[in-house]
């Protein structure tokens, strides 16, 4: 299994029984399968849903009989029992951030949360793709060992020489047998110019410990390419804020190639910002195709293709699994809903929630679910998923490599149509 790169991608978290998902600890939209140890983010959970910020407004819900205070007499009891019994240090700031979680998380959502105010810095710069890490994509071999998939070119971790399979035996002298990939990403990751020690096996039979300064890691949400058989291909790893510009990019120069057919890679894509997913969509979609449609508590939103749609009419396959989320399940289901686009892969995660991010004060912030989102054929796929119209399935860890069968199967496709 391949997790997300030392973090998350896109920043929203998931579930906490939903370990594949969470390429780092903040991810908005969904899930990843790639652990970046730029550390990562996670998946949007802004495309967990469809992240809307905003400043603190009123909204009307079915929520308007509860009382305009709370009773805190109750929580002062417990506060006064800690104060006086626990045997341990505690901090007024420590204890008030404590009851803010707890409100947040009586909701029983997993994707409503408070963040204190550096819980919301980081949260911020993952839904910009923004980490402080080492640069470097974690999985897990069949031995269930935690191994390199590869060092992004460029940052410390292939400066350190680090190489694919090599599996990392422990964490600044911590074992990682038995470890999560969740929680080796967060221990990998940290400030910048600190350093992390890895112990290293290679080839299974050279012991290394290496020692790597983390750096500020930006990684752009795209990449493309044109396959040899002229088969553009465009892989999206989160809907951030430079998204849409550089999918417009890839889409021009795809147009320009003259390629005979396009291959959209959302797998491992947790989500991320709503207004990337119908930049992107309308990439595809004619002026005012639906994109999706929002009920809740703003009222019913209704989002339409905006034009620009140079990629109209050239056949394309949408790649997704169970790491695509959110904004990802968003974008597969406009194209697949308007005819654009054919599904393969398995069924995606089944994020259809909206969350508002709401500023409070001292920088700290409240993710709320407000709405559910539905697919231009009515459907609202929360818990449900998205089923491909070609179901392949195939191991995360094969993802971009030779056997990669998904990514065949879409050639494959595109090869007669």
């Amino acid at each position: 299994m391949v997790l997300n790169v030392e973090g998350t991608q896109n920043g929203l978290k998931l579930p906490k029984n939903i370990k594949k998902l969470k390429l780092n600890k903040w991810t908005l939209m969904g899930g990843t399968v790639l652990v970046v140890v730029a550390v990562f983010i996670v998946g949007l959970e802004v495309g967990n849903g469809n992240l809307q910020l905003s400043f603190l407004s009123s909204v009307k819900s079915d929520n308007q009989s509860l009382p305009n205070q709370l009773n805190y007499s109750t929580v002062n009891q417990v506060y006064n029992a800690l104060k006086q019994n626990y045997n341990g240090k505690l901090t007024a700031t420590q204890l008030l951030n404590g009851i803010k979680e707890g409100l947040a998380e009586a909701t029983g959502d997993p994707y409503t949360e408070y963040f204190s105010p550096s819980e919301a810095e980081a949260f911020n710069d993952e839904l910009n793709n923004s980490f402080s890490g080492i640069g470097v994509e974690l999985g897990e071999d069949s031995n269930d060992n935690l191994i390199v998939i590869s060092p992004i070119n460029g940052f410390p971790a292939q400066a350190a020489g680090l190489k694919p399979q090599d599996v990392i035996t422990s964490i600044n002298g911590q074992s990682t047998s038995n470890m999560s990939l969740d929680v080796a990403a967060d221990d990998i990751r940290g400030p910048q110019n600190t350093k992390v020690t890895l112990g290293i096996l290679r080839d299974q039979t050279q012991t290394l410990t290496v020692t790597i300064t983390r750096q500020n890691i930006q990684l752009p949400s795209v990449t493309s390419k044109i396959l040899s058989n002229n088969v553009g291909y465009i892989q999206i790893s989160s809907f951030s804020d430079d998204t849409a510009t550089l999918a417009a990019k890839a889409a021009e120069q795809f147009k320009q190639a003259n390629v005979k057919g396009i291959i959209l890679d959302l797998r491992g894509n947790p989500g991320g910002l709503l207004s990337a997913a119908v930049s992107v969509s309308s990439l595809w979609l004619p002026t005012n195709d639906m994109v999706v449609q929002e009920k809740g508590t703003i009222g019913n939103v209704v989002y339409n293709a905006t034009g620009g749609d140079i990629l109209n009419g050239i056949p394309t396959v949408v790649l997704i699994n169970d790491g695509s989320a959110s904004a990802s399940e968003i974008t597969a289901g406009a194209l697949h809903d308007n005819g654009a686009a054919w599904l393969i892969g398995i069924k995606s995660f089944g994020k259809g929630v909206v969350q508002q991010l709401i500023n409070l004060s001292n920088g700290s912030e409240l993710k709320v679910t407000v709405a559910s989102w539905y697919r231009p054929n009515g459907q609202n796929i929360n818990h449900k998923g998205i089923t491909p119209d070609q179901v392949v399935n195939m191991n995360d860890a094969n993802v971009g490599t030779s056997s990669d069968t998904q990514l065949a199967a879409a050639e494959a496709y595109l090869l007669i149509h």
